[in-house]
């Protein structure tokens, strides 16, 4: 558990807890569930912190929309669960192997579950640390994480592609305010301007471009 959290723990059957997955768990006399469910919930609230003041630290100058969508895409499920795998939780969790309910979320759950464990067991501050050390440094490609699961790009390039179109991507405008820079960039459809964005980055310029085209000519993403 040392290796995992990076220090050693205080009351180390909170973190057994975190560990316990429902299918596993048992029930007391009044009907409780002993599982991770509970620190799942305050977990997923620190997590939740943390992140946005990381992004809020991050990005000093994009939008509320930006760093709500940002971190959403860090803490969604599909990303927790990898990182999980990443970390090895999967194997650490006590479960029934017999129970088809245990879902394809175990990993995510009891990631977050962990960081409840750290934030009851050693303050904000060292759940903090396991949450920007163990797991955003090491394991989130924030640029790709950003335009993974809304590539419009690509969705709008097959679609020319099936339909004999050819695409472009210009860009239109680029300004630097500071040290900010800013790109405008137009998809053009078969030679017509079908989709605008602008964004701090070309990656993320085109695909606000592509997902405006490809909501003008209703192409399903």
């Amino acid at each position: 558990m040392r290796n995992l959290l990076g220090f050693t723990p205080r009351n180390v059957s909170v973190y057994r807890l975190a560990l316990i997955h429902r299918s596993a768990g048992e029930k007391l006399p009044d009907g409780t569930l002993i599982s991770n469910e509970r620190l799942e919930f305050l977990g997923d609230a620190v997590l939740s912190a943390v992140v946005a003041k990381y992004l809020f630290k991050r990005y000093p100058f994009e939008n509320e929309g930006f760093l709500t969508e940002t971190r959403s895409k860090i803490v969604s499920r599909k990303n927790l669960n990898g990182l999980a795998r990443k970390l090895g939780l999967p194997d650490m969790v006590t479960k029934n192997h017999e129970n088809n309910r245990m879902g394809s979320s175990l990993g995510g759950d009891a990631l977050e579950a962990l960081v409840g464990a750290i934030f009851l067991d050693r303050g904000f501050p060292a759940a903090e640390k396991f949450i920007l050390d163990r797991m955003i440094d090491n394991f989130v490609d924030l640029e790709k994480l950003l335009i993974e699961d809304a590539n419009f790009k690509s969705r709008l390039i097959e679609w020319c592609q099936k339909e004999k179109k050819p695409v472009e991507f210009e860009v239109v405008e680029q300004t630097k305010d500071g040290h900010r820079p800013s790109f405008t960039i137009e998809a053009l459809v078969d030679g017509k301007p079908s989709g605008t964005g602008t964004d701090r980055t070309k990656k993320r310029a085109e695909q606000s471009a592509a997902k405006e085209a490809c909501q003008k000519l209703n192409i399903p993403v």
